[in-house]
């Protein structure tokens, strides 16, 4: 078994500073679509590096849940620039994207098809070395071998999956998670808690994740809430919360929340449905699923015991985790099913429609594997069905 995570993890007030350290001739910065630059991250970003002696280029405006297009306009950015250094800030997004865009760049004729195929990436760093540093407390991205590009024109989310990704410096300064704003506080908080989850069920699970993932899922329990309503201390907490969920997961790997959350994202015309909400609408459902599976229904209780919630048996304790989840999404104004998200944008006939498809993709998903309870299209068909309409799982 293999356990990755950066060389270098500067954490704490003012982390941002070791970008100072970091010894290069020049820096690319890929950054998103301009809160980094609003509060002032940015430009501490371009003169910490310029006082490390590089100099700095400028990729600018990356979407939320970031483009093939995109992901290869940077590519080209950085091939005519030719940085040793990749800094990527702010949320899941411009991070991904950057991730992606170092392959192309180390490699301008590999294709996307054959980067899709779980770790199979080229060997990295014969040009540049990555830094990573995340704005929000979510995807943990900083620290894993996985980044999410979207193909808007096949309305399909690609996973990709490589420890060659995994960045050589992160840097988790609680400052910018402090600018997020409450509704992305509680959707990247809940992707968070739902990683630490998955990741302490996975087939992968092993003593190493295991204590990282626990110790985050009560962090989480603790603070999310607090760091919603606005407390800045548990924000600050959250922002490594969802970093040591981050190296739980990457090392353990997910499950089918992850699934279906990457293949409903985009598939429907009324509208994305954010990950992060996503995966909280969908986490209740897939735990009541996957205990069925002794296992897993053992390792759901253990993570309830560690949480001090009422229960004997592991069914008990397992419908205790259910209600907890339950609760804390009404807490975070997250909708309980599909059909409620966002005023009903997820058109009842198109999601029937397309669900046999969905269903078929969700179960080839690159997080399907690590699923503590194997699943089939039909199964996952009627899954999905559950949580769109907000169903019983007691199949």
């Amino acid at each position: 078994m293999r356990f990755t995570l950066p060389r270098d993890l500067y954490h704490g007030k003012d982390a941002l500073e070791a970008l100072k350290t970091l010894k290069g001739r020049k820096a690319m910065v890929v950054v998103g679509g301009g809160s980094m630059k609003r509060f002032g991250f940015l430009d501490k970003v371009v003169d910490y590096l310029k006082e490390a002696g590089m100099e700095v280029s400028l990729f600018e405006g990356v979407e939320p849940d970031p483009s093939v297009e995109t992901v290869m306009k940077g590519a080209k950015a950085m091939t005519e620039f030719g940085p040793d250094w990749i800094v990527a800030i702010g949320g899941g997004s411009p991070i991904d994207a950057a991730k992606a865009m170092w392959a192309f760049y180390e490699y301008p004729d590999v294709t996307f098809e054959q980067l899709i195929t779980p770790f199979s990436f080229p060997t990295l760093r014969t040009k540049a070395q990555f830094c990573a540093i995340p704005s929000t407390s979510g995807t943990a991205t900083e620290v894993t071998a996985f980044s999410v590009i979207t193909d808007y024109a096949k309305g399909i989310k690609y996973p990709l999956a490589d420890f060659n990704i995994t960045p050589d410096v992160a840097i988790v300064d609680p400052a910018l998670a402090e600018t997020m704003p409450k509704k992305l506080t509680a959707h990247t908080g809940m992707d968070a808690m739902t990683h630490a989850i998955e990741a302490y069920v996975s087939t992968l699970h092993c003593e190493y994740t295991d204590p990282l993932a626990l110790h985050a899922i009560e962090m989480i329990s603790e603070y999310l809430i607090p760091s919603y309503n606005g407390d800045m201390d548990a924000r600050d907490k959250m922002h490594d919360a969802q970093c040591l969920a981050g190296m739980a997961f990457s090392n353990a790997l997910l499950g089918i929340v992850h699934s279906m959350a990457h293949k409903t994202g985009a598939a429907y015309s009324g509208g994305h449905i954010v990950h992060g909400c996503a995966n909280a609408m969908y986490l209740p459902k897939v735990i009541k699923f996957n205990a069925k599976e002794p296992e897993a229904a053992k390792r759901y209780a253990d993570i309830a015991r560690f949480l001090h919630l009422e229960g004997t048996t592991d069914e008990e304790l397992t419908a205790s985790l259910i209600r907890h989840i339950q609760a804390m999404n009404t807490k975070l104004d997250i909708p309980s099913c599909i059909r409620s998200y966002e005023g009903g944008i997820i058109d009842e006939k198109e999601f029937m429609e397309k669900l046999p498809k969905v269903a078929e993709l969700a179960v080839g998903d690159a997080c399907t594997g690590s699923n503590p309870r194997s699943i089939n299209p039909e199964q996952m068909a009627k899954l999905l069905k559950a949580c769109y309409f907000d169903e019983e799982v007691d199949f």
